[in-house]
């Protein structure tokens, strides 16, 4: 699949993260549970395509994801994003993960980059909560709707980024 399809792709995702998933969001989790389906991508893009794609798309993405939703900060879900993407493609560069080390690689980094984001916030003064508060109401119920969307497009975004980086080195050498 070229790239412009999977930014296509990538782009009406975006749109479903902040436009439809808060309305199936129930009642009383609406401003606890927060959807990153990009950074699952962007993971998915570092785990089975290659890190460089996965931190153009993290930062890309992460600099959309600053301008439109959180205007506190410019630059920090840009940074976090692609550098996660990145260090996991590196951390996983000559493995071809299964689907439980896929998804255990997709959960450490949404703990790490909700953390980093936290930690970010607290550092310039965004935030006054503390860790253990933000992790019990925000950061593990967040995972786990991460968690369930990775498994949901295991499959397709496997494909997708495994069919990418095969027919990615042909391309280039031409």
């Amino acid at each position: 699949m070229s790239m412009n399809r999977i930014v296509a792709w990538m782009l009406l995702l975006f749109m479903m993260e902040g436009g439809l998933v808060p309305w199936l969001i129930p009642e009383g989790f609406g401003d606890r549970i927060i959807p990153h389906f990009i950074f699952v991508i962007v993971m998915y893009s570092a785990l089975y395509g290659n890190r460089h794609q996965a931190l153009m798309l993290g930062a890309g993405f992460g600099l959309l994801q600053d301008i439109v939703y959180y205007g506190h900060l410019i630059g920090a879900h840009a940074f976090i994003m692609g550098l996660i993407g990145y260090f996991a493609g590196v951390l996983l560069e000559r493995k071809r993960p299964t689907v439980m080390m896929a998804l255990t690689m997709i959960g450490f980094g949404c703990i790490l980059y909700d953390t980093t984001l936290f930690y970010l916030y607290k550092v310039f003064r965004i935030t006054d909560a503390a860790y253990a508060w933000a992790l019990l109401n925000h950061i593990l119920p967040s995972l786990f709707l991460q968690l369930a969307f990775a498994l949901a497009v295991y499959i397709p975004a496997r494909r997708i980024f495994e069919s990418r980086s095969k027919t990615a080195p042909e391309g280039e050498e031409e």
